[in-house]
Formats: structure tokens, sequence, C-alpha cells
């Protein structure tokens, strides 16, 4: 089953990651303490990396229409933002 996943990670006085995804449930379930790392994407030597935790991840929707229709006009599982999928 496909799910709508929001993705938010404070990164203090950097700033914040935001993100809006579409995966499996056993996919964003094996996300939880993986290490991640982003590189310099809230400016020069800003290093963003760190371990995901469960409460990073917000699941938006589960209604399959919706989450299929939304995943072919976008022609990627990636909506918006930033998908830690593709930073492990």
């Amino acid at each position: 089953m496909k799910v709508l996943v929001s993705f938010a990670w404070d990164c203090g006085r950097q700033g914040y990651l935001r993100g809006l995804f579409i995966c499996t449930q056993d996919e964003l379930d094996a996300l939880e303490g993986k290490e991640v790392y982003f590189g310099e994407v809230l400016g020069k030597h800003s290093e963003i990396y760190g371990s995901l935790q469960k409460k990073d991840f917000r699941v938006i929707s589960v209604e399959q229409d919706k989450i299929d229709w939304l995943e072919e006009i976008m022609n990627s599982k990636s909506i918006s933002g930033f998908n830690p999928m593709d930073y492990l």
C-alpha cells in the first residue's frame, strides 16, 4: 500500500528541510533509524546529516486513487522538497 508522506526536519538556526513524497508503508517503516546525509543544502558549510526518527514523518493520505493520480501527474514519487530516500 502506498502512502503520501510529509517530511520535516528542524536543523536548528540553519533552517528546516521539508518534503512531500510517496512510498510504501514498509519503506516508510524502514526509514526509522537510518543515517541520512543531505550535504550543504542549507548553505555553504551547513553539512546537514543525522539519523531519521519516526517523528520526522507524517502520513498525509492513504487514499490509493489520489496517490496514484498525484504520482502520475508529477511523474515521480518525490512531489516537492526533500525526499530522504534520495539521500540515504
